[in-house]
């Protein structure tokens, strides 16, 4: 089948999961203020993505989430406030949520069989119980090109043939997938990785007699502004797009999987991995963000210091803007 008949193919997929998450943001708008979004003291929302076959005749219901804040960061521990059915509790989900929306975090494998039944993934935050309800019906079911247009490799508009062909980069992270640090012990955490490309590297064009500050370099994030503080930042700072736009281009960052992100510090900064539409953000979402050079060994490096005692998972992200490939290592720090 032809790129472009796929892409029409799955026109109905695309527009089910765009309308949807339109009208769950409408829905939410409704109760808020009409002079904007809030900054804190919203809910977290679970999202059910949609499906994936495997060759084996199984399939992956994929899940991602949508917090309701624009700065706020919520920890919800797996358990009642947190946690899947039927099944274990745990299934892989995330306990640390960073603000706005992260699309495709996990994976939850179900057998060829599974025929009607649901998984239900159930998160209760500042008082409201929310539930994602996954299922095998076909207006769920994904692939590449879904994923890239979702993510915003197709433009505000989607698809595009320069996404023909594209593969996920490559990611190897150096290391054991579990490791014991000390409080305070700076950790060097490095991964190869290699992409084929495609996309090309794009960025979004600053609008049309808009500069960014001569103090905020490219790809920095900025200081919060003023409003950040507590009182409502409006649509006009967080975009008003209702497709995802983002750059392309290879980028490797790590992320706070599991466990307080507040205590945990990169060196350098890493890029943000939700998409944050506001100006000047180490966001691919933010205009003029550039993608970063690409290290002549293929190796990204970082430091990664804890400041408290506990277990975190921290995940490698290697996206090229469509596609990406992921690995969790899982941190026990101790005194």
């Amino acid at each position: 089948m032809r790129f472009r008949d796929r892409q029409m193919a799955r026109a109905t997929t695309v527009s089910t999961l765009v309308l949807a998450f339109v009208a769950a943001f409408a829905a939410w708008q409704g109760g808020a203020s009409a002079q904007g979004v809030f900054p804190s003291g919203q809910n977290v929302v679970p999202v059910y993505e949609g499906w994936l076959p495997n060759p084996d005749g199984s399939f992956d219901m994929v899940f991602g989430y949508f917090n309701r804040n624009v700065v706020e960061e919520l920890d919800v521990l797996v358990g009642p406030e947190n946690s899947f059915e039927p099944g274990p509790a745990d299934q892989g989900q995330p306990t640390h949520f960073y603000p706005r929306r992260s699309r495709f975090m996990f994976h939850i494998r179900v057998p060829k069989d599974f025929g009607t039944k649901e998984l239900i993934w159930t998160i209760n935050t500042h008082g409201k119980t929310e539930r994602a309800y996954g299922s095998l019906k076909p207006d769920y079911g994904m692939d590449d090109i879904v994923i890239m247009n979702n993510s915003g490799a197709g433009g505000s508009g989607g698809g595009g043939n320069h996404l023909e062909g594209n593969q996920p980069p490559t990611l190897e992270v150096a290391g054991e997938k579990s490791r014991t640090v000390k409080v305070g012990q700076p950790v060097v955490l490095s991964a190869n990785s290699v992409d084929d490309g495609i996309p090309k590297r794009r960025v979004i064009r600053l609008t049309s007699g808009r500069r960014r500050s001569p103090t905020t370099a490219v790809g920095a994030r900025p200081a919060p502004a003023a409003s950040e503080g507590g009182e409502a930042v409006t649509q006009q700072q967080i975009g008003t797009r209702c497709c995802p736009d983002s750059a392309s281009g290879l980028r490797v960052s790590w992320l706070v999987y599991r466990g307080p992100a507040a205590k945990v510090k990169f060196d350098p900064e890493q890029i943000e991995a939700w998409e944050d539409y506001r100006d000047g953000r180490n966001s691919p979402y933010s205009e003029g963000w550039e993608p970063p050079a690409l290290p002549a060994d293929n190796k990204w490096t970082a430091r990664v210091t804890f400041a408290e005692p506990g277990t975190y998972v921290l995940r490698c992200l290697a996206h090229d803007g469509g596609l990406f490939i992921l690995q969790d290592i899982t941190f026990t720090v101790t005194r």
